[in-house]
């Protein structure tokens, strides 16, 4: 197979890594990729939101299957576009892709579907999203309506930061059109986790579970981010958890898709907040997360171009997906700044002592080449992942190649995974 991946940060890194390794794929190209998938790709100077550039690419190049890494391409409808012209993508059509590009969209098939989430209401008028926020007087989320490149999410402990967040996201346009429609729900607690499944249409095969680490400090503390670190599986929470999201979650939305006219296929991503017996959507993604994909990639045993080719063409089954039994992490280094403003063009060091550590990846997600340097060109630089038997050899590597790597103003978290491990340290107590 000749297979094209979009994209160019650490998700899109691991995907070609992890292609790479079937022994049906002949070819890869990256569009536009990196200076870390050019070694095991080929890129393509075309962005990601080029669709007619894309499908011509793809054309011209006889690619087999083409693998959409951002949500932004899916949301203005290449997966239309590409099967227009005959050519296998993996990923949902662009009314599909309303589950991630409409948060409003989102909740009403989440509401038709009977699916648990939050309670919420949507509103196009900013003076009647604070006479609710008002009148509610609790903690809320006001999130705006569209991709918002995971900003658009603003968690609220008083009336006042919801009346601010509204302001920001309909009066003030910081999200752009993504906030002219907010959503506001109430806020849920409990622990954050991310499930993963691959869908052809009708039948939903689990990749798993991972927990992102989104605040920017140890403890999460500070501003969210794109992701700051993850790790998969989550054994804490117990084996069954996995089923009742299948069953509670995913089916349902499955069939409200169907039934609405949009079958799903592509990868769908759930971000899930449990507390105890209660599980409740948060918000539905249509791609893999980053950096879950980096910890995920580090599992999965079976042949993705096969599994990916499966779900694009709706022959899916669960022969196509294997994992293994061990653990995955994923650790972000990134720019000092980030998410805020941070500098770039650093140089990079020490990345291939890093790589030589048993069982560890570097991913690429913010590089770029200056003469024969490799800089920083971004606010995530790095994804360093790794496997172990269990999630204590794995964050072991992790940390160990980490360390190696160097650039001036490096920032990362030191407790990836550190929830499990202490709930771990508890139960053997």
């Amino acid at each position: 197979m000749n297979i094209l991946v979009i994209g160019r940060g650490g998700r899109e890194h691991a995907l070609c890594w992890k292609l790479k390794q079937s022994s049906s794929v002949k070819r890869i190209f990256c569009a536009p990729g990196n200076p870390g998938i050019g070694r095991i790709a080929e890129s393509v100077s075309i962005e990601p939101t080029d669709i007619a550039a894309l499908r011509a690419f793809a054309m011209a190049k006889r690619v087999d299957l083409t693998v959409v890494g951002p949500e932004e391409p899916l949301a203005i409808g290449i997966v239309d576009e590409f099967e227009r012209y005959g050519l296998p993508i993996f990923g949902p059509s662009r009314a599909a892709a309303q589950l991630e590009s409409s948060k409003a969209f989102a909740k009403n098939i989440m509401r038709k579907a009977g699916v648990p989430t939050a309670d919420y209401a949507v509103f196009d008028d900013p003076d009647a999203a604070s006479r609710y926020a008002l009148a509610r007087n609790c903690p809320l989320v006001v999130k705006a309506d569209g991709l918002a490149l995971g900003k658009g999410v603003v968690v609220c402990e008083t009336a006042q930061q919801a009346l601010a967040a509204i302001d920001d996201a309909m009066r003030r346009g910081v999200f752009g059109d993504a906030g002219r429609r907010v959503v506001i729900e109430e806020r849920l607690f409990g622990e954050e986790v991310s499930y993963f499944a691959l869908v052809d249409g009708t039948r939903a095969i689990t990749l798993g579970l991972a927990q992102d680490h989104k605040p920017v400090f140890d403890g999460d503390r500070g501003p969210n981010t794109g992701g700051m670190g993850a790790y998969s599986p989550l054994p804490h929470l117990g084996d069954e958890l996995e089923e009742r999201i299948r069953r509670l979650i995913v089916e349902p939305t499955l069939a409200a898709m169907a039934t609405w006219g949009a079958p799903f296929r592509g990868v769908l991503y759930a971000g899930l907040m449990v507390n105890g017996p209660r599980i409740d959507v948060l918000e539905f993604n249509v791609r893999f997360g980053d950096p879950e994909c980096e910890a995920m990639m580090m599992r999965f045993s079976g042949d993705l171009a096969e599994a990916l080719l499966a779900a694009a063409q709706g022959k899916l089954s669960e022969q196509h997906v294997r994992l293994s039994p061990s653990f995955g992490v994923a650790v972000a280094l990134t720019s000092r700044g980030y998410p805020g403003n941070y500098e770039r063009g650093f140089p990079i060091r020490g990345l291939e002592r890093a790589q030589t550590v048993a069982d560890v990846e570097v991913f690429h997600a913010g590089t770029a080449l200056k003469g024969d340097t490799l800089v920083t060109n971004g606010g995530r630089v790095l994804i360093v992942s790794a496997r172990g038997d269990n999630l204590e050899a794995a964050l072991r590597r992790a940390y160990q190649a980490a360390e190696m790597i160097e650039f001036e103003g490096k920032h990362l978290r030191y407790d990836i995974g550190m929830r499990a491990l202490r709930k771990k340290s508890l139960e053997g107590n």
